[in-house]
């Protein structure tokens, strides 16, 4: 009864903001990049299992997605000593790490390329294809934003008010927003930051002035 007079009041309020409602094609990227992200967590999980399974046997391999080619390498040149069944199974892994997430990348990138907000979208610095699809899928129309503020509010970046007697106090970002845009684009601004660190100079006067 209560949720059903807050909704009839919140109807009958001219101003009200409504969320809005995502087409089937939003729906769609929206499930494709998911389904990728997933597979991307189970990746990092089966190349944990296939390095604890394979150094029982003698072939070590450091952490880390990038080392995984060692790892295939060595199972290559030194797998022959190893039990058929250890063998198969571990280039049963190795399939299931690489192949749905090449092709899935494939899909994303095909995708970024047929439209051109998305291509638009990736002519900013640390915005690739799938954070560019990420930002179509999930974000609203930005007319729905009064200003960038109120964008980076929905994304969560923003930081937390601890203020209290007339003092203000913020604290760490409040992570209260839509979470799959927010990561990518914190990723995509620390690559460049680490980029621009390293060669000593950042294309934009802003971020030059900020590592100096």
């Amino acid at each position: 009864m209560a949720d059903a007079e807050a909704i009839a009041e919140a109807a009958a309020r001219a101003d009200m903001r409504a969320v809005a409602v995502k087409n089937e094609a939003q729906q769609a990227r929206a499930m494709l990049f998911r389904t990728r992200d997933r597979l991307v967590g189970q990746r990092t999980q089966l190349i944990n299992a296939l390095r604890g399974h394979l150094a029982e046997f003698g072939l070590i391999a450091p952490r880390g997605p990038a080392q995984l080619k060692r790892l295939s390498d060595a199972l290559e040149t030194e797998g022959a000593s190893l039990p058929i069944s250890v063998h198969r199974l571990a280039e049963m892994h190795l399939e299931q790490i690489g192949a749905r997430i090449s092709a899935l990348d494939g899909e994303l990138r095909a995708a970024a390329r047929a439209s051109a907000e998305a291509m638009r979208l990736q002519t900013m610095p640390g915005v690739g294809p799938v954070t560019a699809m990420a930002i179509e899928a999930f974000a609203l129309e930005m007319s729905a934003f009064r200003n960038g503020h109120g964008f980076a509010a929905w994304l969560g970046l923003v930081p937390k008010q601890r203020s209290t007697g007339g003092k203000q106090r913020l604290g760490k970002a409040s992570k209260m927003g839509q979470r799959d845009i927010r990561r990518l684009l914190i990723t995509g601004a620390m690559t460049v930051v680490r980029w621009a660190v390293r060669k000593g100079e950042a294309r934009d006067p802003w971020l030059n002035a900020l590592l100096g």
